[in-house]
């Protein structure tokens, strides 16, 4: 297990969830959540975003009287994604200010586990933010199929056992947060962050501390047994998310999980409910 803490060459990485990207009643995007977004993000942003599979059936559903696709599970994954895509980053362009350039980078788990491309990956993050570009990280779940990853993974663990899968988005914002070494992470949910108890917002644990990296990575592991259940079908949940922020920890990266029904600047300046994960 690595414990090397690095100097930072990069400000903020930044994820968002699916389902903090819609309003689940009424079967949409939330529009507030992107114009909220869009106020903040900079180059010194670089943002992963879940969406396009949620969104990609949304969509299909409004052309189609409110009929989803049947069959199997892959299939229906990646045609949703495939419709998304381009959607989820209309809407990024249109609330994005107009002064950055936006840029898609489509990410799966052998980028990270290939130190070339691990490589690739890291001087194209850093080189987008040089050129004042920001860039959009998602999973490839349009290509993607569960089988073939799982065969892939497999052979990989053969020979290493510290694999990255990227089977949730969080993991793969908590790699990239150790490849471009980020100050901050910031991990956007449809909570405010977590919870005692997931039904009981007054039970936010607010503040995560240790003395050093590895009483805070403690700290976490004892937090996992309040983590149960998750937003929706395939996600890990606030568990997960524990699990893949233990090794940006390790790096010296602050983490903050909040809603994002708030402004970036206020969560990362500490004027709204959230929980932070830092070194004391």
């Amino acid at each position: 297990m690595r414990w090397v803490k690095l100097k930072f060459d990069h400000e903020i990485v930044g994820k968002i969830g699916s389902m903090a990207l819609i309003r689940r009643d009424e079967h949409d995007i939330d529009y507030n959540v992107f114009s909220r977004l869009g106020m903040d993000l900079s180059p010194d942003f670089i943002w992963v975003s879940s969406g396009a599979v949620e969104i990609g059936r949304l969509d299909y559903m409004k052309r189609n009287n409110g009929k989803q696709l049947e069959g199997i599970d892959d299939f229906i994954k990646s045609d949703y994604a495939a419709q998304g895509q381009h959607i989820l980053m209309e809407n990024y362009r249109r609330f994005i200010k107009p002064q950055y350039s936006v840029r898609q980078i489509l990410v799966e788990h052998q980028h990270f586990n290939n130190p070339e491309k691990r490589e690739f990956i890291r001087q194209l993050l850093l080189r987008s933010v040089k050129q004042n570009a920001i860039s959009i990280v998602n999973y490839n779940d349009s290509v993607s199929s569960e089988e073939i990853r799982k065969m892939e993974l497999y052979g990989l663990k053969q020979n290493n056992t510290d694999v990255v899968e990227c089977i949730d988005n969080d993991e793969t914002a908590a790699q990239i947060a150790v490849l471009v070494r980020a100050r901050l992470l910031i991990l956007l949910t449809s909570a405010p962050g977590l919870l005692k108890d997931p039904n009981d917002p007054s039970t936010l644990i607010e503040t995560v501390e240790g003395k050093d990296v590895y009483e805070l990575v403690e700290k976490i592991g004892e937090l996992e047994k309040y983590c149960n259940g998750s937003s929706r079908k395939g996600s890990q949940g606030m568990k997960a998310k524990l699990k893949f922020l233990e090794e940006p920890i390790k790096y010296g990266t602050t983490v903050i999980i909040g809603h994002s029904k708030y402004r970036l600047k206020d969560l990362i300046e500490g004027n709204v409910e959230r929980t932070i994960f830092r070194v004391r």
